[in-house]
């Protein structure tokens, strides 16, 4: 589990990384000023071109551009941002003199995020920033596959609970076998089943976690719930029973009477799989304490990896002392 890779400072009223892209230098330097002072590393680049050249060696977390330049306009710019994987997530705020809403349109239908029309007030253009920083923030903590919390949030999460001595534990949870039903059934139907096993996880930890559990997707097939010392190995039971017998339902009927799935390799040979199950490792603070989130988590996944060398759904808990 690793944190997301754009700064957790950037919905804060400062900090955080903005790259100007301006080709008047008065304007660009005016910005550069101003952001500054409100406490953001700022970079100014003079066309659309050398904007793409400096965030792709260091993609910026808020990219803030005029319209009309030479060499490359700010369209064009914000295009070829989004195309490339290294600045696909970076935020733009697009600046213009003109506000015709056939612009504005243009703007929005290419990835930008908001359109600020010159000239505009530095209060407005700061409060501007701050909110599309921080709905860029609120998405990337958030799982678009199933809703959950991901890593930034899931982080936070055992960082309070570390921080604060509380008893609890962490549970690693990964389905088992699920490339195998991805590749045999589609990853349409893939994608279903994960969205089942997040409201499965959820319903279970909600229901026998206890009044402080807490449900997030690392990604992929992992999830991570966050609950009571003494609660955990009763959730991990109850998770690991009511998925094995919600599973052969997501199989069909032929799969279902022959036992297992049939997947052809790379190389042409037909494989045997069983049907999907679930591991989960844990890692509690019964009988020792963590001093960081990433010893917790390394813990769980160590016994996650463990329960995974088990045929079938299986679930175990590190009983070690510090």
């Amino acid at each position: 589990m690793s944190s997301e890779d754009m700064s957790d400072r950037a919905g804060a009223p400062g900090g955080g990384s903005i790259l100007v892209v301006d080709d008047d230098p008065f304007i660009a330097r005016l910005l550069e000023i101003e952001l500054r002072a409100a406490g953001y590393d700022v970079r100014v680049a003079n066309d659309g071109q050398q904007a793409l050249e400096l965030a792709r060696e260091d993609c910026p977390e808020l990219v803030l551009a005029d319209v009309m330049m030479p060499n490359m306009d700010g369209f064009e710019m914000t295009r070829q941002l989004r195309q490339d994987s290294r600045t696909a997530p970076v935020s733009v705020i697009m600046l213009t003199a003109r506000g015709l809403s056939a612009d504005k349109l243009e703007g929005f239908a290419v990835g930008a995020d908001d359109y600020i029309v010159k000239p505009f007030d530095t209060p407005e253009l700061l409060a501007r920033i701050r909110g599309v920083l921080r709905r860029t923030k609120e998405m990337r903590q958030q799982s678009p596959l199933t809703g959950l919390p991901g890593n930034i949030r899931i982080e936070d999460e055992i960082e309070e609970r570390v921080r604060t001595g509380a008893q609890f534990a962490i549970l690693y949870a990964d389905l088992d076998n699920f490339k195998a039903f991805n590749d045999h059934y589609g990853f349409m139907r893939g994608d279903e089943v994960i969205q089942f096993a997040a409201g499965l996880i959820q319903e279970v930890a909600h229901e026998s976690g206890g009044t402080n559990a807490f449900v997030g997707h690392v990604g992929g097939d992992d999830f991570v719930i966050l609950c009571d010392a003494s609660k955990a190995e009763i959730v991990a039971e109850l998770l690991v029973r009511r998925f094995d017998e919600a599973v052969p339902g997501w199989y069909e009927q032929e799969d279902r009477a022959r036992g297992h799935i049939e997947v052809t390799n790379r190389r042409g040979e037909v494989q045997a799989f069983p049907f999907l199950s679930i591991s989960v490792g844990i890692a509690t603070t019964a009988r020792r304490s963590f001093l960081h989130f990433a010893e917790a988590v390394a813990i769980a996944t160590e016994m996650k990896a463990f329960t995974k060398s088990k045929e079938g759904s299986s679930w175990a808990v590190d009983r070690r002392t510090n």
